[in-house]
């Protein structure tokens, strides 16, 4: 069952929900606008990445501060994150989306692995890609995605490898 915004502002104020940088107005009809951070790793491939369990994406990016802005190329993929650390309970999981207005200039805000785990608490990657013929220049502080909550029929608690993710 998806959570609608009365919904999560209820499990917000009995603090079942956490979000850091909270600003009520981010929260729609039934997801959370979440904002991009000021920081982007970008890719420094020099040979082909081969896909394999250990694969680290630490070993082939590189942060870039985007303060004043980042100019993302047609087809370039750049790892984001979100300025807010979301904590929820070991029964609702969540699920990343683009958002549409900017879907419709091309960009993908996150565009695979959109699972975020109950009982997480960490601030998300994103993987942020250009799909248009046109540059797209990214601002820090935008609300970038929507966070879609959903409601576990049992419990369960994330203890990966990115349980702590940093960028």
């Amino acid at each position: 069952m998806i959570l609608t915004k009365p919904e999560i502002l209820k499990l917000i104020k009995k603090g079942k929900i956490k979000i850091t940088h909270f600003n009520q107005s981010a929260i729609g009809p039934a997801s959370i606008d979440l904002t991009l951070d000021n920081k982007i790793r970008i890719f420094s491939l020099k040979s082909p990445q081969i896909v394999e369990e250990n694969v680290n994406y630490h070993k082939i990016t590189r942060i870039k501060d985007i303060s004043k802005g980042y100019m993302l190329k047609p087809g370039e993929l750049v790892l984001g994150i979100t300025k807010e650390k979301i904590t929820l309970p070991e029964n609702i999981c969540g699920w990343l989306n683009s958002r549409s207005r900017f879907a419709r200039i091309g960009l993908m805000s996150h565009i695979t692995a959109p699972f975020v785990c109950p009982g997480v608490s960490n601030n998300q990657i994103l993987e942020i890609f250009n799909s248009s013929k046109h540059k797209i220049k990214l601002i820090p502080n935008t609300r970038i995605c929507q966070l879609v909550l959903q409601e576990c029929k049992g419990k369960a608690k994330y203890e990966g490898i990115f349980k702590n993710q940093k960028l």
